[in-house]
């Protein structure tokens, strides 16, 4: 019998429920069940997804800054099924994309800053690949510079400048030829690129683990820094891109800066089809495609597909007619505003930090002995715990979805759909408001969730007993003058 989805859908998704726990990732079937966020979706509009029961949730995490303007957006579906509808061929590979030059022309435009090339890359991680090797390629030195905290994400490349450990433990050795700094650092910074041997500092403008935001003028000098040096100055915008913060770029927002890569994906999928750009200066690009023999010398089977560039093209539009990031600006405003007066009433509250529609809520350690006691006893079994039982109460009471923004961080990140409207706001606002209630009362029924998680939490596996002999087998092999 052919396939077919319609007819197929229900059993399709029924069999998959388990075959994901069974053949996929078990350990993360198993983690989503025990904080209570192994449910089952059906539809999604918006900033809203609804359960079999039709219950209605509010996302507040956008597939992880994915769906920047909203899930199932008629103007991407119709603009993909137009294109499926057209016969048209895609990946031919021995052709002259038009699709291609046109997103790359949109994307120049709105970029500018003589970033006049475009290589289109799969996911973020991918194009952060491509500007490690394009970095290596035209300054003909050896080493990367990223930032502590960092996430550039998980492929081998990436995860080598990925300052967070968590990601990095048991994938090494990286290469030896990569440095951090801290962020927001210029003297670290300096020191670096002092040494000539590197090749691109490669930086978030705002960290996307603990929503960290550099001081004023440090992107800007940064900039400046790796022009004097003959560095260059890449800048990661894959969660930040697209209207997140606000403007297209968040560097937009940073007074007169001159990158030479710009990599963006995320919110230029509008939540449909993976589809990463780098944008890179003239100079750049001739150095890396120097010869015909070399015209192709960094690409990809699936780079430029079609689906990719339509639903890039289609969510651009929608970026600009729906106003996306004027609105990001104003309902993230709105939310900041009213988490920092909540602040005086809740000890556990320690920072509010927000750009756009990015936002990172901290958590610290509370002044009075009762709460005092119940965060030393949290942060012992665990750093993430705290955050947990904010997320926890949030799904099981509110249906809101949120996030732990990263391993060892008491974070609490939002990166909704920046169509989120005023009352979605308020709704989640309403919602945090009533569980940081219920954890300022201790004992109380807001910390029977850290009980569940701690009886439940997961173990590390034990190393191997080979490793166990080497200590310093999974030591970093990069170097950081500044640790």
């Amino acid at each position: 019998m052919p396939f077919d989805l319609g007819s197929q859908f229900e059993d399709l998704r029924a069999d998959g429920v388990g075959q994901f726990a069974e053949h996929v990732n078990p350990l993360w079937a198993r983690v989503l069940k025990i904080i209570g966020f192994d449910r089952e979706y059906v539809r999604a509009s918006g900033c809203s997804l609804w359960d079999r029961e039709g219950r209605e949730y509010l996302d507040m995490i956008g597939g992880y800054a994915v769906c920047n303007i909203g899930r199932n957006h008629p103007v991407v579906r119709k603009a993909l099924a137009d294109l499926l509808a057209s016969d048209h061929p895609s990946m031919v590979q021995f052709e002259v994309p038009p699709l291609a030059g046109a997103l790359a022309a949109s994307l120049v435009s709105r970029v500018g800053r003589g970033l006049d090339r475009v290589f289109f890359a799969n996911s973020g991680a991918e194009g952060i690949e491509a500007a490690i090797k394009f970095a290596k390629c035209a300054s003909g030195r050896p080493t990367i510079v990223s930032t502590h905290n960092a996430f550039h994400g998980l492929t081998s490349g990436a995860l080598a400048i990925t300052g967070c450990e968590s990601f990095r433990e048991g994938f090494g050795p990286f290469d030896g030829r990569i440095r951090r700094v801290g962020f927001g650092d210029l003297e670290a910074l300096e020191r670096e690129l002092s040494l000539g041997d590197v090749a691109a500092f490669v930086v978030e403008p705002i960290q996307g683990k603990g929503v960290n935001i550099p001081p004023p003028g440090y992107l800007e000098e940064a900039s400046r820094l790796c022009k004097r040096h003959k560095t260059l100055f890449v800048v990661d915008e894959v969660q930040t891109g697209v209207g997140r913060t606000g403007s297209f770029l968040a560097i937009d927002q940073e007074g007169s800066i001159e990158p030479d890569m710009v990599v963006l994906s995320k919110g230029l999928s509008g939540g449909f089809v993976p589809v990463g750009a780098v944008l890179l200066t003239r100079r750049v690009w001739d150095s890396v495609f120097s010869r015909l023999d070399r015209a192709i010398v960094h690409s990809s089977s699936f780079h430029m597909g079609s689906l990719a560039m339509v639903a890039a093209l289609a969510t651009l539009a929608v970026y600009d007619d729906e106003r996306l990031a004027e609105r990001a600006r104003s309902t993230g405003a709105h939310l900041a505003h009213g988490l920092r007066a909540m602040q005086s009433r809740y000890e556990f509250m320690r920072e509010i930090r927000q750009r756009g529609l990015m936002i990172g809520i901290e958590f610290g350690k509370p002044k009075s002995l009762p709460l005092m006691a119940a965060w030393k006893l949290v942060s012992t079994l665990d750093r993430n715990l705290f955050t947990q039982a904010v997320t926890i109460p949030l799904m099981e009471d509110h249906r809101i979805l949120t996030q732990v923004a990263g391993h060892g961080l008491s974070v609490l990140k939002l990166t909704p759909p920046l169509t989120l409207t005023i009352e979605q706001a308020d709704r989640f606002l309403g919602a945090f408001d009533s569980t940081m209630a219920a954890l300022h009362r201790f004992p109380g029924p807001g910390w029977d969730v850290v009980q569940r998680i701690a009886a439940n939490s997961i173990r590390r596996p034990a190393r191997p007993a080979r490793e166990q002999a080497q200590p310093n087998a999974r030591e970093p092999l990069y170097t950081s003058r500044d640790a």
